[in-house]
C-alpha cells in the first residue's frame, strides 16, 4: 500500500516521446524496505517542474503525489522530494588515480608495438574514459564507470593468467581487458552534472555497438587475438557478441576474457551507491 512516508532509491530514468508529439518521462523506483520495483510515468508539464538531478541514479526520494494502479507497481507522479542526493560517480581525483592505475597495466604490457597502441587509444581519449560509464542500465553506470569495470576485469585476470599461462598470451589478455569497451566512451553520454546517461545518436548511425568499434581498431592495427576477444567478449550472440562462444574450437583467451568480464558486471562495484 502507498505511504508518502515510502522511501525510493532511483533505479533507472529515461526521456522519451508519446504520439501527441509531447515528453514522457519514465522512472524506475526501487522500495527501500522490501526492493520490490515502482515503474512510473511523468507528463511533461512535470518532467518541467522538476530538477533533472532527482532523477540521478541511486537518488532517495519520496512520492508526495500520485497516482497508483490497484496492484501499486505502476504509479502517474505528479510531485517528488529528494530525500538524499547520490553521488555521481568517481571525483576528480579518484578519476585521476583510476586512470594512473590503467596506464600503469598498459606499462606491463612486454609487446613494445601492442603498448604503444594501446597506450595512445589511452591517451588519445582520456577525458571521455575518465567520464565514460561502462553501461547505461546494466553496470558500472556512473561517471568513470567504465574505468572501475576495466579495472576490476584486469584485477580478476591478474589472478587468472599465472594458471593458464601456457595457453594464453599474458599482453594480448591485458590489452584485450584495456580495450573490450572502449567503444563505450563513444557509446554514451553522460552529463556529469546530473548523472544522468543516454546514447549517443552519433555513435549509432556509424558502429552497431561497442565491441564493433574495438573489434576494427584492433583489426586495422593488425592485432587479430585481441579483436577476436573484443568480438567475444559478451559470449553469445543474442547478448551481442560477433564471435559467439558455441562454436567449436575457439582459442581460450576468449573463453577467459568473456569470463573477466561478465564476473565485473555481476559482482564487481556495478552502481555507484558501492563506491
Amino acid at each position: 500500500m502507498f505511504s508518502t512516508e515510502t522511501i525510493y532509491e532511483v533505479v533507472v530514468f529515461s526521456i522519451g516521446d508519446t504520439k501527441a508529439g509531447t515528453k514522457m518521462g519514465k522512472l524506475q523506483l526501487k522500495d527501500t524496505t522490501d526492493e520490490s520495483l515502482l515503474n512510473c510515468i511523468l507528463w511533461e508539464e512535470t518532467l518541467n517542474r522538476l530538477d533533472a538531478k532527482l532523477f540521478r541514479s541511486g537518488n532517495l526520494l519520496r512520492i508526495v503525489s500520485g497516482s497508483f494502479n490497484e496492484k501499486y507497481n505502476n504509479c502517474l507522479v505528479s510531485a517528488l522530494e529528494l530525500i538524499k542526493e547520490a553521488k555521481t560517480g568517481l571525483n576528480e581525483q579518484e578519476r585521476d588515480n583510476a586512470f594512473k592505475q590503467l596506464t600503469g597495466y598498459i606499462d606491463r604490457i612486454s609487446n613494445q608495438e601492442l603498448k604503444e597502441f594501446t597506450l595512445s587509444v589511452y591517451k588519445e581519449n582520456e577525458e571521455k574514459i575518465k567520464v565514460s560509464p561502462a553501461a547505461k542500465l546494466m553496470h558500472h553506470n556512473y561517471i568513470g564507470g567504465l574505468m572501475v569495470h576495466t579495472l576490476e576485469c584486469l584485477s580478476f585476470a591478474e589472478v587468472n593468467i599465472p594458471l593458464f599461462a601456457a595457453k594464453i598470451n599474458k599482453d594480448e589478455v591485458i590489452a584485450a581487458c584495456l580495450l573490450h569497451d572502449i567503444g563505450k566512451i563513444f557509446e554514451y553520454t553522460i552529463d556529469t552534472e546530473t548523472g544522468l546517461i543516454d546514447y549517443d545518436e552519433n555513435f549509432r548511425k556509424d558502429w552497431l555497438t561497442h565491441s564493433q568499434y574495438g573489434f576494427s581498431i584492433c583489426m586495422n592495427a593488425g592485432f587479430k587475438n585481441i579483436a577476436k576477444m573484443i568480438a567475444a567478449h559478451h559470449g553469445r550472440a543474442e547478448w551481442g557478441a560477433i564471435i559467439d562462444l558455441s562454436e567449436k574450437d575457439l582459442d581460450p583467451e576468449l573463453y577467459l576474457v568473456h569470463h573477466l568480464d561478465d564476473l565485473s558486471a555481476k559482482f564487481g562495484k556495478i552502481n555507484v551507491s558501492m563506491l
